[in-house]
């Protein structure tokens, strides 16, 4: 009987372990949007990818780094090395020291990493209420369903259900972990006017932002796809060439021939 009775305590408590977790993971799924870039034949949108390139400088670039980016990068996205140089020349970066041995500043360049919003860690956490701001360059590589949870994230800010507590300095999003973030809800109507016309509205302007975040994080991404096409159409010949040349060999050994013999 006592074991019995542990059994069931042990039981009872597996079962309030489960809840406990279906309850902490309760948050939504990631929605599911089409990308141009999806699928072996997938490409990226141009028009998208510089409309996110904007968004992340206007908007998301006061707190978020780009670490891995290199404004010369711009090249893919169909800007010129004018239009690349002009870009860089905005932003400052650490120059060499003076002969003092004093830091100095210089306008950026092309081959320069895209500058960071914060001196460091520390200044990034102090402006952000305690948060640290993740850096972009592979954010839709270290998150499941990458470029689905970044667009989900960016839109998935609303009202708190009924007695569901929000710390101050949060908002709730039921697309994160837990449903409490630290970041505000950074797009709204108007925080951008689009270069080339196009609405700007807060999912236009999140699906165009992911895109871009895409196109960093996998800036090969279409040549991948390229060569893995030719080479699926090189397997295909190299299978019909030896399909064809092993139906020529067993035709002649089902024909009574020696194949090796010389002729």
């Amino acid at each position: 009987m006592k074991l019995l009775k542990n059994i069931a305590i042990a039981l009872t408590a597996v079962a309030g372990l489960a809840g406990a977790v279906s309850a902490s993971s309760a948050d939504k799924h990631p929605m599911k949007m089409e990308w141009s870039f999806e699928g072996p034949f997938g490409k990226f949108d141009q028009a998208a990818q510089q409309r996110g390139w904007q968004v992340y400088k206007e908007v998301c670039s006061s707190c978020h780094s780009l670490k891995y980016f290199r404004f010369r990068n711009l090249t893919d996205l169909g800007y010129g090395d004018d239009m690349i140089k002009a870009f860089a020349a905005e932003y400052e970066v650490a120059g060499e020291p003076d002969d003092a041995g004093d830091e100095t500043v210089r306008a950026a360049l092309p081959q320069d990493v895209f500058p960071a919003p914060f001196a460091n860690d520390n200044a990034a956490r102090a402006s952000n209420g305690g948060a640290l701001p993740p850096d972009l360059s592979l954010i839709v590589k270290a998150r499941h369903d990458g470029v689905n949870y970044v667009y989900s994230l960016l839109t998935g800010y609303e009202e708190a259900p009924a007695g569901r507590e929000i710390s101050a300095g949060k908002a709730y999003n039921a697309y994160f972990k837990g449903g409490q973030i630290s970041m505000m809800a950074p797009l709204f109507e108007g925080s951008v006017e689009y270069e080339d016309g196009t609405v700007a509205t807060p999912e236009q302007m999140a699906k165009d932002v992911t895109t871009f975040l895409m196109y960093v994080a996998e800036p090969s991404l279409v040549k991948q796809h390229e060569m893995g096409l030719m080479v699926l159409i090189f397997l295909g010949i190299l299978t019909l060439i030896f399909y064809l040349s092993m139906k020529k060999l067993w035709k002649e050994v089902k024909s009574g021939r020696n194949v090796y013999e010389d002729k």
